[in-house]
Parts: C-alpha cells; structure tokens; sequence
C-alpha cells in the first residue's frame, strides 16, 4: 500500500507523526489487510490537475 501519496494521509503536529483520516471499522481494515490494497486510497497529488492542463 502507498499511504504517503494518498490524500487522506495526515500530518499530526501534536504527536509528529502521519496518520490516516479515513474512519474505517474492523470490517474495512481487514479486508484492506487481505487484499492488500486500500479502497479508500485517493490520489493527493494537487498539482495532477495543473500537469493536464499544460
């Protein structure tokens, strides 16, 4: 899984550390662990739009 491109993950300033702002349950973070993929993973990149429009 690639969390540091996703845009749900965040900075946490009071811990200094990243962490992931998507509310998920149990049912949601095991099948992320067996498929090994993240259904909620968005892309972050807030320059892609900028880059089509070039």
């Amino acid at each position: 899984m690639n969390c540091d491109t996703c845009l749900f993950y965040e900075y946490d300033e009071e811990y200094d550390d990243y962490y992931c702002s998507v509310d998920m349950d149990e049912d949601d973070y095991a099948r992320m662990m067996q498929h090994q993929e993240c259904p909620f993973w968005r892309d972050g990149d807030e320059y892609k739009t900028v880059r089509k429009q070039m």
